[in-house]
Formats: C-alpha cells, structure tokens, sequence
C-alpha cells in the first residue's frame, strides 16, 4: 500500500511513482462509452458462463449511461492559474511527492502555492520543481504565516495520524480550509473537536477518502442505489501489505494510533458504508501482535471484524501488516455481485459484475481509462470552496469511521460485541457532480 509522509526530516528521498497498469484485455471503446465483455478466464471478447457450455453464452449490450460514462473535456473546462484555488501542501513524504503534486499539476480547479515541511532543503529542491517562490516555503514552526498568503485557500495536511489534530486546529485559527489525509485522527475525541473547530471558524473540513471519488467505486455505488445487485447480503474485503522497517511512523502508537486497522484496514471499512449507504449497528473483532517481532511492539500486526448492518447486510474484513499485498472487496446481493480485485490502489483497478441475463449466469468485467483520484478528490474541493458547497466527504465521514475503529479495539480488547449508534446526521455532503471533476 502507499506511504504517506512521515516528518520529514526522518524521510528518504522520495521513491519512484508506481508504473502505470498495462491496459487489460476485454476492453472496447466507442466515442465516450464504456464497453463491457464477459470474462471467464479466456482471451475471447464473448465467453461462456460458469460452465463453459454453449447454452450459457451471453452476449451484453454496451454501457450507455451519460453518469457513469467519462466525458470528454475543452479546453475552457479549466480555469485560468490565477483563478484557481490554492493549495499549501504540509508535509513532503512519498505521498506528498509521488501523489499529490504531481496531481496538482493535472487539476481543472486546483494548483499548488506553497510547502510546509520540517526540512527547508528538501522543500526547496520540491519548489523549484514546481514553480513555487522561496517566500512561499514554510516550516512547521511558522505555519501561521500562511494566515497572510491570500494565494493559499486550503491547507492539505499529509502528516502522520497524531498530528492531524494540531495542525488541523491551527489552520482552523489562521481562517484556511482543511483537506485531511486519513485516518482522519488518532480517536473519535480528536475528530470531534477538528469537526467543531472547523464549525467555529466557518471554514470547510474534507477527508481525502479518494476511493469515494474513483469512477470505478461510484459505478458500484450507483449499481447498489438502483438495486441492480437486489437486497445487499454479504460484504467481504480485505487490505493486507508487509511492512519492513520497524522505525517507520506507522508502528508508533502515538503517530499511528494502531497499526494494519487504521492504515489500511481503514479502507475495507469506508468501502463498506460507502458502497452500501448503511451504517453498521454492531460490530465484533479481534487483533493479533506477535511476540518477538520488532515491527509490532506497540501496534496490532492484523485485525479482523465483521460488521453487522440493520438490512441484514454482513461484512467481514480483515487487514494485516505481515501479509504479501493483496487488496480487493465483493459485494454480494440476491440478485447479483460485484467485485474488485485489485481494490483501493492509485492505478490498475479491476471490476467484475456478476449477474442473471435471460436466466443465464453472466460474468461481465469492466474496464475504465485510468483517471488520477488524487485530481479528482482534489478538484471537488476546490469546487466546494469556490462555489460555498459541503464537501462529500466531511470530517463527519472520518468521524463515524473513527468511532467505529474505536469500537473495534474495544470489541477486541472485552471479546465481546459492541453495539454502534447510528448517526444523528448523514456523515456524507451532496454527492459530487462528475462534470466538476
């Protein structure tokens, strides 16, 4: 799974962006539409069901869905530099320089204006790269300065989980907007008071769940609201990486919070309640830290819970710190499924659709032009600041999630069920409208 930044002067130079994924097969593209084949492991464009019997062979129409479809842009979709929103990047770990500023530079609405990082030199060489001015480079210690750059709208904070809070709090105070790497803090307390200090300074509050922004995940969520999978029965997912270097940020309870849970169990969990627009109203769990290994002295090394939903819908995830990398999830419903596999990464995203197509088993995969999420999640933002709109994934997005992992470390810890509150309030704005990407 990717990094995110540690404080920067513990960090290497950066590492190389993952490569593009190679297109895939059963892949056919007519003006701005999506094609879909059925995959059943062959080569063929069409290929036969489950049983490979010629009686089983279905063929699917094309997707013609103008909310789904990718639009083609012009070039006046984007607005001039010097009417875009401003972004001050704070923190320059791998996810900083990998991700995030090479996003910026593919924004409609977005561009980056200035650096806060805790070693000078490193954001120098990043500004020269990147077109910013030396006054426009902060260390942490003077992040108030930013309060007198009328080029900076937004502070995008890239730091570890423990210090979302401060920095969170002190940009509320200087009058800036908050876009928040996730997890969104380290516990439910900390994610309260970043919502309430956000309230009081009437400033926007957005956590960078940038799955929820993925074309990929919207088209499952929008097969979900229009029943195309029937009654939701069984969620199941997991988020599994090998973590080396036992002295990173991640395996240290008060940066991280916890280990694989947070990190990436994070994901398994948002893409349940996102995916199905449930709740969960009981959840049960358990953790497991072996002894004798250096990387999990004061973290969880794998997680495992299962959330119970009020449609009767389950979902069992799982995610771990010792595991080879595996990334994927299926949703499964009365009248159909839908997997990806892989899941939750930058690039190289698979989807596949089970279902009945005149009584006949049918297996179609779907594939969509890779598009930066990063840009995506980013440019939405800026279209909430610009135009005064809640974002789609406010800091009562992370909240709820923060409360849930709480639970889950409390079922772990007592070995029993804990029971959830549902929500006074959806966590989740409007839902983005696509041409804004």
């Amino acid at each position: 799974m990717p990094f995110r930044g540690q404080p920067d002067q513990l960090l290497p130079n950066a590492a190389p962006a993952e490569p593009e994924a190679g297109r895939r097969s059963f892949l056919t593209r007519g003006g701005a539409g999506i094609a879909v084949a059925l995959a059943a492991g062959t080569g063929s464009a069409w290929a036969a069901g489950p049983s490979g019997a010629d009686a089983n062979q279905v063929k699917l129409p094309l997707i013609q869905d103008p909310n789904t479809e990718q639009k083609e842009e012009t070039p006046d979709a984007n607005l001039p530099p010097d009417a875009r929103i401003g972004y001050a990047i704070v923190g320059l770990g791998r996810l900083s320089l990998n991700q995030i500023l090479p996003a910026l530079a593919q924004c409609k609405y977005s561009k980056v204006a200035a650096l806060v990082s805790g070693d000078r030199e490193k954001a120098r060489r990043v500004a020269r790269q990147y077109g910013i001015a030396d006054a426009d480079i902060h260390d942490y210690q003077d992040f108030e300065r930013l309060a007198d750059n009328p080029r900076v709208h937004v502070v995008y904070i890239v730091l570890p989980n423990g210090m979302h809070k401060a920095f969170t709090l002190r940009a509320a105070k200087i009058g800036k907007h908050v876009l928040c790497e996730k997890p969104m803090a380290n516990n439910a307390a900390d994610c309260e008071a970043m919502v309430e200090a956000m309230k009081r300074a009437n400033r926007k509050l957005m956590i960078a769940y940038r799955s929820q922004y993925e074309p990929m995940d919207r088209m499952v969520a929008k097969m979900v609201k229009e029943k195309k999978l029937g009654t939701l029965r069984e969620f199941i997912a997991g988020n599994s990486q090998n973590v080396g270097d036992p002295s990173q940020w991640r395996l240290k309870k008060a940066l991280a919070g916890g280990g694989a849970m947070p990190d990436i169990g994070l994901y398994c969990l948002n893409a349940a309640r996102f995916l199905s627009n449930e709740e969960p109203m009981e959840v049960v769990a358990t953790v497991h830290r072996p002894q004798g290994d250096p990387r999990f002295a004061e973290v969880e090394e794998s997680v495992h819970f299962i959330l119970r939903f009020p449609s009767g819908l389950t979902a069992t995830c799982m995610s771990s710190y010792a595991s080879h990398e595996s990334r994927f999830f299926r949703l499964q419903g009365a009248q159909g499924w839908v997997e990806m596999d892989p899941a939750f990464g930058y690039n190289g995203l698979r989807l596949r659709h089970g279902m009945l197509v005149d009584g006949k088993s049918a297996t179609t995969e779907v594939q969509i032009d890779p598009q930066n999420q990063f840009a995506r999640e980013i440019d939405h933002m800026s279209v909430c600041v610009k135009d005064d709109l809640v974002p789609h994934t406010p800091g009562e997005e992370g909240l709820q999630d923060q409360r849930i992992i709480d639970a889950i470390y409390e079922s772990a810890r007592t070995g029993r069920a804990v029971k959830l509150a549902q929500p006074d309030a959806p966590t989740r704005g409007p839902e983005p409208q696509e041409e804004t990407f």
